[in-house]
């Protein structure tokens, strides 16, 4: 049975799946129940993730063209009260070098932390915790810091209920 929260899926969900274990080609079970499960509001990601997504122009650029319900904007006054608030913090540690900051700033992950923030969701990354490093602003802290869950896409398959079927052709 599904679960009642919302995840809020990072850009590397989708990289990596591609990339490695949910190939187009390989598993299309996953992409399509990606775009299931936002059908019944179980998931989304954002518009940031999709602009990033597009850059590719790929088959998951062209995946992302064709599931525009599946990226939500972040247009709010309250994202932005909570991305401007993580930024803050992000800048204010003096444990991350400033390359670190810099990317961190540019980038999309304090976008999907407020966004799942404001909208008290679940984030799901592939990132996971290094409280002590100095280069990388890993999603995890930065969730721990503003107590935002967080998870990654095998847990949150399996706490949908997905499951794959072979099937020969």
């Amino acid at each position: 049975m599904p679960d009642t929260v919302k995840y809020i899926l990072d850009a590397n969900i989708f990289i990596e799946a591609k990339r490695r274990y949910y190939a187009f080609n390989l598993c299309p079970g996953f992409w399509e129940s990606l775009l299931h499960h936002n059908n019944i509001g179980n998931l989304e990601s954002i518009d940031h993730v999709k602009k990033e997504l597009l850059e590719s122009k790929d088959n998951l650029a062209a995946w992302s063209k064709k599931a525009p319900d599946l990226f939500a904007s972040t247009d709010s006054k309250l994202v932005l009260a909570d991305y401007g608030a993580i930024i803050q913090w992000a800048q204010s540690q003096e444990r991350f070098n400033d390359a670190a900051k810099s990317e961190f700033a540019s980038g999309v992950d304090a976008w999907v932390i407020a966004y799942a923030k404001a909208n008290n969701a679940i984030v799901v990354t592939q990132e996971v915790s290094a409280p002590k490093s100095r280069k990388d602003v890993k999603i995890p802290d930065v969730c721990n810091h503003f107590n935002v869950k967080y998870t990654n896409t095998f847990d949150m398959l399996q706490k949908l209920g997905i499951v794959f079927y072979w099937r020969t052709s």
